[in-house]
């Protein structure tokens, strides 16, 4: 039988014409595989998060009523700019999504463009009552505020009984 294999690689004619098992006497399973993970579905992680203006120069979240027409309350820039704008793509003609005929120059200025939209951007939050320093979680202890606290913790957790 041998003597009729072409090649001798592992693989090559590994069954025969007639649709035996594989020379190495082992049968394959037959029918779909079975999944990795057996235990089911993976369940999504819930994870709060906000959608709010940021400033495009210091990052910060920008108030629900702010005016655009103004400037960012932090770093002082303007805010209603082409860097602010949710049209604005530095790999596009004139760096904007929307068909503009005049190129502005200054793109972090301020400017009087008619198609300006807010940037609105997504981000998760870090926690979900907002005080974050203040417990590690709901129903947990308090989270340490000095490292007495947190020494004193320490060896409540590993003191013998």
């Amino acid at each position: 039988m041998d003597s009729d294999r072409k090649y001798r690689q592992h693989g090559y004619m590994d069954t025969d014409r007639d649709g035996r098992a594989p020379r190495d006497g082992s049968p394959k399973p037959q029918g779909p595989r079975p999944p990795i993970d057996v235990t089911g579905p993976r369940l999504p992680r819930l994870v709060q998060h906000v959608a709010a203006s940021r400033c495009y120069n210091c990052s910060t979240a920008l108030p629900e009523g702010v005016d655009f027409n103004g400037a960012c309350p932090k770093c002082n820039v303007a805010l209603h700019c082409c860097k602010q704008c949710s049209h604005f793509e530095p790999s596009t003609r004139f760096q904007c999504l929307k068909p503009i005929t005049v190129r502005i120059a200054v793109k972090d200025g301020a400017n009087e463009c008619s198609l300006f939209t807010p940037r609105v951007t997504v981000a998760r939050e870090g926690t979900s009552n907002g005080s974050g320093a203040q417990s590690s979680g709901p129903g947990g202890p308090p989270a340490p505020r000095n490292p007495e606290d947190a020494r004193s913790a320490f060896d409540k957790l590993f003191k013998k009984l």
